[in-house]
């Protein structure tokens, strides 16, 4: 590490329970937020405008309450009934944003089965080598064949089942915003959802799978997305369907699911379709019973909230019991659903979310809760910002993978997640930055914590609450080139020094970023969490130099 390291205390306290969906709760078609559109966040309509909303990814914790501190006691009451329904631990990697070199995901695999972790669930998106007329959809950093298979390969001798995840209705964007697929969008101006109506929607789908199909090798699920199908019904086609006696949106949902679940078990009758039940929630019994779909994919209920309705979920599964679904799978979340543009996890949020689903489950029938799945958002859409860096959230990874397999959280638990990761004194209800670990991209974490924390309130208490910078540097005197030369004494010094120091810090986040993510994810995020405020401390350096040229 570089001896112009900052100085840094541990930081503060992070945002706990006060958070809202993304959060929690969802289940509509209706349109997201402006600010946020992924099921990761979003909730039903009346909880999209009234959602808690974080602070920037610069300024992660500054001005956060306190949360109430998690109770461990009563967290590991019932721990083997809870924890025996939670025997499949999927862990979400959600590839469609600053996806993961794979030799970097290859490093983290033992961990995540030491840690609990039964299996993976593979959101490919981009980042699939998918060819022929497939190959637009490739992102240019997206995976080979080779680096694939042997993915796939280091994951089966850890003993990881892998589901991959397709989507085939909703989210689409990765494949609608290219011109050769735009004739199949649901409503014409916008690459959300997919025409249910055309045989090619049904072609695409199935090649897609195909591919995918191809690369893994004795699957027993797949899960094909469905969620969040916004403006459904809005495209001409689909109005047009609507006006005939009998059809509704909710039977032209199911209809499309039915299709694609149909064509996935005629061509791989082993394997069973898994979707996202958002879309299935507000159907009727009888709708949902009628329907066939009940019979051919297993629902995933999702949740993020850190307090969830239990008696709400437990009351839905039993109802989706009733319809004829065999089997339903959890939800939860360890990153990516408490800001769009989070930084850093909070870990106490996600660790109340794991202990909620514990209590949905020690309330269910153990013989339909198949398991439950930790999503770990990097996007909450295509277009969007990228939420916490996988290295990152892995801590609060470890805290929830061992939550749910011990079936509560215990000091017991907290000493072997620290154990596992080469950590101390682990806090979940404040961000960490004093201990570094041993596990894969723990650099990373710490950097990461430094620039998210003391960049921008750094550069802001010397541009905005210095006095000789806001009285003798004015952006007035910046633009004339006016300075007096004592002044120059003043704040000369603190400018080049905080410069100097952000420099090595970054160059050394550069250095350990390089080693896990491709280019265009370090500039992305770079762009996004370190340029607003680092150009504004060089261009006020820059200034000075001329202004103090202009003077000679």
């Amino acid at each position: 590490m570089r001896s112009a390291r900052l100085a840094l205390a541990c930081p503060p306290a992070c945002l706990g329970n006060a958070l809202g969906h993304r959060q929690g709760v969802g289940g509509s078609s209706a349109e997201p937020g402006a600010a946020e559109g992924r099921h990761r966040d979003t909730g039903t309509p009346e909880h999209w405008d009234s959602r808690a909303r974080p602070g920037s990814a610069g300024t992660a914790g500054q001005g956060q309450r306190q949360p109430s501190r998690v109770c461990w006691d009563s967290a590991a009451a019932g721990q083997s009934n809870r924890s025996q329904s939670m025997r499949r631990r999927l862990v979400h990697l959600d590839l469609k944003g600053a996806a993961p070199r794979a030799q970097y995901l290859e490093q983290v695999l033992p961990l995540l089965h030491a840690l609990g972790a039964t299996g993976l669930l593979l959101e490919y998106e981009d980042t699939f080598p998918y060819t022929g007329p497939l190959e637009p959809l490739q992102a240019p950093h997206a995976y080979s064949p080779a680096e694939l298979r042997a993915l796939l390969s280091r994951a089966r001798a850890q003993g990881l089942d892998v589901v991959p995840l397709v989507q085939s209705f909703g989210h689409m964007e990765f494949v609608l915003k290219h011109r050769e697929f735009a004739h199949l969008r649901e409503v014409k101006a916008l690459p959300n959802a997919l025409n249910p109506h055309k045989e090619e929607s049904l072609a695409l789908v199935k090649a897609m799978i195909d591919q995918v199909m191809a690369l893994h090798e004795d699957l027993q699920w797949f899960h094909i997305g469905c969620d969040e199908v916004y403006y459904l019904g809005e495209g001409e086609e689909s109005k047009q369907w609507l006006q005939q006696q009998d059809n509704t949106p909710e039977k032209l949902c199911l209809s499309h699911i039915k299709a694609v679940a149909t064509c996935l078990a005629s061509s791989y009758p082993t394997v069973t379709p898994i979707v996202w039940d958002d879309m299935l929630r507000g159907m009727s019994e009888e709708t949902l019973a009628e329907s066939g779909v009940p019979q051919l994919v297993q629902p995933m209920i999702w949740d993020y909230a850190a307090d969830i309705d239990v008696e709400g979920k437990v009351q839905l599964i039993e109802k989706y019991r009733r319809c004829g679904f065999s089997k339903v799978w959890f939800a939860s979340a360890f990153k990516g659903a408490t800001g769009a543009n989070q930084s850093l996890t909070l870990i106490g949020h996600h660790l109340r979310n794991q202990l909620e689903w514990l209590q949905v489950a020690s309330r269910s029938p153990e013989d339909v809760v198949e398991g439950i799945a930790l999503t770990g958002w990097q996007r909450y859409d295509h277009f969007s910002v990228l939420c916490e860096l996988l290295p990152v959230a892995i801590p609060s990874l470890a805290v929830c993978l061992q939550t749910l397999k011990n079936g509560g959280y215990s000091e017991k638990v907290k000493e072997n997640v620290e154990k596992l990761l080469g950590m101390s004194n682990l806090e979940v209800d404040t961000f960490m930055s004093t201990s570094l670990g041993t596990f894969p991209g723990s650099n990373i974490l710490t950097l990461v914590t430094q620039v998210s924390f003391y960049l921008k309130s750094s550069v802001d208490e010397l541009l905005e609450r210095n006095r000789y910078v806001t009285g003798w540097f004015s952006p007035y005197h910046r633009k004339r080139k006016i300075i007096h030369p004592i002044i120059i004494h003043h704040f000369q010094p603190d400018a080049l020094s905080l410069l100097s120091k952000w420099n090595a810090v970054l160059q050394d986040l550069q250095a350990a970023m390089e080693q896990v993510f491709h280019r265009c994810a370090i500039e992305e995020w770079m762009e996004e969490n370190v340029h607003p405020s680092l150009q504004k401390l060089q261009q006020v350096v820059d200034d000075l130099d001329e202004a103090i040229k202009a003077q000679n």
